[in-house]
């Protein structure tokens, strides 16, 4: 990238309105710290982000003629001065931010709705992110997802057909309410299904997505309310796995708590299933808590294992996870005992700049990755205000994700970054 210059830093006027400052110029924030990001992780805005305001929030922007980083309180504009509020992006599926947006946290600014933001910047008429394109799979492509007019026709068509059955129900709102795409995929039978059985979790997370205390930032969807019954799910899961394309049914979504809590029915969903088909690929996303009741799972037919973390450290992992009656050793046992079975394995790692590329968090992942022989890290953006998280987690400085994924690759060099669960077919596809 000889010869580009460093995008203006994008800021806000409060109303929405959103533009370039005159002269302050882009930064990046990992953790606690300030500073110009890398100009190899500068990507143009990519095609299904947002962009978002942040109350609260005074921008930071690099002070090119003085040589510091200021903070943007209020700029000039047309004829009069107006306050700043920062901006930041949204990355679509596929893409890990390497930094957060520069920001400072203004006296009673407050918390932040769950997403994950990313510093943003504009130059040459388009926005730049600083972001990596971990896995191009492009069956997440948001050009996918977009009408909603065919979808609803399709939902109403297998409503009809399957009216009492709660877990369709529960998917067509997810679908057609959150415009979950995975939901959708459901009623177009195509890539991966979701399969929300459990209303409860027996862990507290703190960016939790479908339950949080009302005195915090609103959850991203309602959790389910009710346990499917064996039919609803088996009335959901095989026609999807005998029809669709690249088919795939994952246990433990967004819209529930832990689905391994439910593991009788699981264990004889995954069962049902496969003594009617042996097509497609059965997945669980679980936190990994009950590794007896996994191992069960694993010998009804369960093809991978995904189990979520947001430090491979106890101290960090029981900060943001707040389980009841598990810790990281069982967490780490389940991905043990599934390697045993033969299954294929991955983690959830929810990435922070400046928390997840510590030295001591890459070292331990390390050892983690030693002792499991893990297949996959899928690299996802942790959804939680910055400062929030920060607060949780203490301080400390990132050595940059890029640099911790080339290190973790050159220390295993048959390791596997994505951000997407994988067919059977391509568990050990590159790329």
């Amino acid at each position: 990238m000889a010869g580009f210059e460093l995008p203006s830093l994008v800021i806000s006027d409060g109303s929405g309105k959103v533009f370039s400052h005159p002269h302050l110029k882009m930064a990046g924030r990992s953790g606690d710290s300030i500073a110009l990001p890398d100009r190899a992780e500068l990507v143009s805005l990519p095609r299904g982000s947002q962009l978002f305001t942040l109350p609260g929030r005074s921008p930071v922007g690099w002070d090119e003629e003085n040589q510091r980083f200021t903070p943007a309180n209020r700029v000039k504009s047309n004829g009069g001065e107006v306050d700043c509020t920062a901006v930041a992006a949204f990355l679509p599926p596929g893409y890990v931010r390497t930094w957060l947006p520069a920001t400072r946290r203004r006296p009673k600014g407050p918390v932040l709705p769950l997403w994950a933001y990313s510093s943003v910047g504009w130059r040459a008429g388009r926005f730049w992110v600083t972001g990596l394109l971990v896995d191009p799979n492009p069956h997440w492509n948001p050009k996918f997802f977009q009408d909603d007019r065919d979808l609803q026709k399709k939902v109403r068509v297998l409503l009809r057909e399957h009216s009492r059955n709660r877990l369709l129900r529960q998917l067509s709102r997810c679908a057609l309410e959150y415009h979950c795409f995975a939901a959708k995929n459901v009623f177009h039978r195509r890539w991966e299904c979701p399969l929300p059985t459990s209303p409860v979790c027996n862990a507290d997370c703190l960016g939790c997505i479908s339950l949080q205390p009302s005195e915090c930032c609103p959850a991203s969807q309602e959790r389910i309310g009710f346990v499917p019954t064996l039919e609803e799910v088996v009335g959901v899961a095989l026609p999807h796995l005998v029809r669709a394309r690249d088919a795939i049914v994952s246990f433990g979504q967004g819209c529930e708590g832990e689905p391994i809590l439910q593991w009788r029915l699981l264990e004889r969903s995954i069962r049902r299933l496969r003594e009617r088909t042996d097509r497609g690929t059965i997945n669980l996303n679980t936190n990994g808590s009950l590794p007896e009741k996994l191992t069960r799972l694993c010998k009804a037919g369960l093809d991978s294992v995904r189990v979520t973390l947001n430090s491979s450290r106890p101290r960090l992992f029981d900060r943001y996870h707040r389980p009841r009656g598990f810790s990281m050793g069982e967490a780490v046992a389940s991905l043990v005992r599934a390697k045993e079975q033969g299954i294929n394995t991955s983690i959830n790692l929810l990435v922070f700049p400046g928390v997840t590329d510590r030295e001591p968090e890459v070292e331990a992942l390390m050892k983690l990755i030693r002792l499991t022989h893990l297949d996959l890290i899928q690299m996802r953006n942790l959804n939680i205000d910055p400062d929030l998280y920060l607060q949780a987690m203490g301080k400390g400085k990132g050595i940059g994700i890029a640099k911790m994924m080339r290190l973790l690759k050159e220390e295993f060099p048959t390791l596997q970054f994505g951000y997407f669960n994988r067919t059977k077919e391509r568990f050990h596809a590159h790329g």
